[in-house]
């Protein structure tokens, strides 16, 4: 049987094995019993499975005493706006965001669209065990809400603070890998008047490819690119939050330029304080110290960064894996938003996206990762804390080492029953050479 994954991200697991509709039946009336009953929200991706889910969930909600407001298929950070705008006591989406086809999940939301913080992920499994066999004696009231999204696309829109029309017409491949952004993404395009080339733009949930949107993944694209002569390839992962950018020549550009692109567009205009998690790149300090503010460094997870950003003012924020966090629409990691601040700097510069990668700092990035029980990545993380104590490691989330030649970030997926090595340089060598370190002192 395969491991059921409970974190700050939710709930996930593989179909038919550790995810049940009796699992999904039962965090979600955890969820709503915690909420107290009260107005709640829930959605879902493509995924085959996910009506299935989406129904076990409906059922533990009104279980719970929730009135349920249905937004069927919609990216999840429209769940998280619609319950900002909305007022509503919280919220669940059925996806497993960026995993493969045969994994689902539940994420969860509070009152403000933000995933729950560490001690209430803790508090919904409790409560899973306590709700067993209760049921609200009151009646089910559903509602549909099939204009969220369209909605989230119109509030990105309203934030453009740049003439877009140097970027009129533009050629974008748009990869939405079979996803939930298949439904508004290309419409918000063209709002934003940008000549749309669809690729994989059918919400049936049957990805095209791996759907994590990573170099290896992501070939279909690039060679699209070139082949239609366009000036931007971008990719989204299923549930939308995250964005992967390709250039002009076809070439993969990657998503931690995702959120520095972006953070660079929004300083530009606006300084304040920038959050990012622990395992994003070193692009972004660059960038802080350029226009003179700071970075604030969180645990790995989207919860870790809002609450950050709300706690300090940031004026954009969010992590490594292309996801971007524009508090201005809502605090959960934001495609639409990210192409929208990456468009924005084209357009205010002049240049293509090759060129603007061009005039970043540059770095060389490693990043692995092993099947590992939770048992040994804690030795591990334990064994390289010790063995560069005096370098004074950050060891809120795993271990991260910063040394005079880079760093390096050792921790435990939130998503899988995986370890996970993130090591960064001036050069490809100098960040192999210190994954070697790791591996040293973890022996991994």
């Amino acid at each position: 049987m395969s491991t059921l994954m409970v974190s700050v991200s939710g709930v996930r697991g593989i179909v038919g094995e550790s995810l049940t509709p009796t699992v999904a039946l039962e965090f979600a009336q955890a969820y709503g019993t915690l909420l107290g009953g009260g107005r709640v929200v829930l959605a879902r991706d493509t995924r085959p499975s996910g009506a299935m889910f989406e129904a076990a969930a409906l059922a533990g909600l009104l279980a719970a005493g929730c009135t349920v407001t249905q937004l069927g298929i919609v990216m999840t950070p429209t769940v998280g706006r619609t319950i900002r705008e909305g007022g509503f006591a919280g919220g669940l989406s059925i996806t497993a965001s960026h995993n493969p086809r045969e994994w689902n999940g539940l994420k969860f939301f509070d009152e403000l669209g933000v995933a729950p913080d560490p001690e209430k992920a803790r508090a919904i499994a409790a409560a899973r065990a306590a709700c067993a066999g209760c049921c609200a004696a009151g009646p089910a009231v559903v509602q549909s809400d099939q204009r969220a999204g369209e909605r989230h696309a119109s509030a990105v829109v309203k934030t453009v603070e740049v003439d877009l029309a140097p970027i009129r017409g533009l050629k974008v491949v748009l990869d939405c890998v079979n996803g939930a952004g298949c439904l508004h993404t290309p419409a918000f395009l063209g709002l934003l008047g940008c000549e749309v080339l669809p690729l994989n733009s059918e919400p049936t949930g049957e990805f095209a490819h791996r759907p994590e949107p990573v170099k290896e993944n992501l070939g279909e694209l690039c060679a699209a690119v070139v082949e239609q002569g366009a000036g931007l390839g971008l990719a989204q992962d299923p549930d939308a939050d995250r964005l992967a950018l390709v250039d002009e020549r076809g070439q993969y550009i990657g998503e931690e330029y995702t959120l520095a692109l972006a953070t660079w567009s929004v300083l530009s205009r606006r300084v304040g304080p920038v959050a990012a998690n622990l395992s994003t790149s070193r692009m972004i300090d660059d960038l802080a110290t350029r226009f003179g503010t700071t970075v604030l460094r969180t645990p790995v997870g989207e919860s870790h960064v809002a609450r950050a950003m709300q706690a300090h003012q940031c004026v954009i924020g969010g992590e490594g894996n292309g996801g971007v966090i524009d508090p201005r629409i809502c605090y959960v990691r934001d495609s639409l938003s990210a192409i929208s601040l990456v468009l924005q700097l084209m357009a205010a510069t002049g240049k293509s996206l090759g060129a603007l990668v061009a005039d970043l700092p540059r770095y060389a990035m490693v990043k692995q990762k092993f099947d590992a029980p939770r048992e040994r990545i804690d030795r591990a993380v334990a064994a390289v804390a010790a063995k560069y104590a005096d370098a004074h490691p950050n060891t809120s989330d795993g271990v991260r080492v910063d040394l005079p030649e880079g760093w390096f970030h050792v921790r435990a997926s939130n998503t899988e029953p995986i370890v996970r090595v993130i090591a960064e340089a001036a050069t490809p060598q100098g960040a192999a050479r210190l994954v070697e370190l790791v591996h040293a002192a973890a022996g991994l």
